[in-house]
């Protein structure tokens, strides 16, 4: 083979296609720092929601679709373009393989997310072994957050806003207030 012929790089370099599953109800800053994290090393992220018929989710999907959008348009270096907003139901490894994604991303903020991320991992990759997990760990001023607790603190009628971006503390002002 002479040294002159190369391979079109641009026809064998696979997309890096991000697959990030959540509630996102409501999204906070510790899901938005994952969510960062993907978008520097992935190409496309796509955020899945899950959609479970057993709960009552705070807000529709239609509307924690549009959080996320509000949110991508107003943050400072986000490139909304590189993200896709789906819902999806039952297994994650199925809703990854069929938008295309070549990795799932799931953020950890301690241990025990580590215990638990690593056996679903496992199961994972017997699943779908094409699909790599990749963990981001959470940064420290978010590793607290949780959105059953930020929900909690809302339904009580307390402050909000440091765990979450505006949009969201706005619409979770509104709907508490109703």
């Amino acid at each position: 083979m002479p040294w002159a012929v190369r391979p079109d790089r641009s026809q064998t370099m696979k997309s890096r296609i991000a697959f990030y599953a959540g509630s996102f109800d409501p999204l906070t800053n510790g899901h938005l720092d994952v969510l960062k994290g993907a978008m520097v090393f992935a190409d496309e992220v796509i955020v899945g929601i899950g959609i479970q018929a057993s709960k009552q989710p705070l807000f529709t999907f239609e509307e924690r679709v549009e959080l996320i959008e509000g949110w991508a348009k107003q943050e400072p270096g986000v490139d909304a373009a590189k993200l896709k907003i789906v819902s999806f139901r039952g297994l994650l490894v199925d809703a990854a393989r069929e938008h295309g994604a070549s990795m799932l991303i799931r953020g950890l903020r301690d241990g025990t997310d580590l215990d638990y991320e690593m056996q679903m991992a496992g199961m994972n990759g017997i699943m779908a072994p094409e699909l790599q997990t990749v963990f981001l760990p959470a940064s420290p001023s978010v590793r607290t957050i949780t959105a059953t607790l930020v929900r909690q603190i809302a339904a009580m009628g307390g402050n909000i806003r440091p765990f979450v971006p505006s949009n969201v503390a706005e619409a979770l002002e509104r709907k508490f207030k109703a």
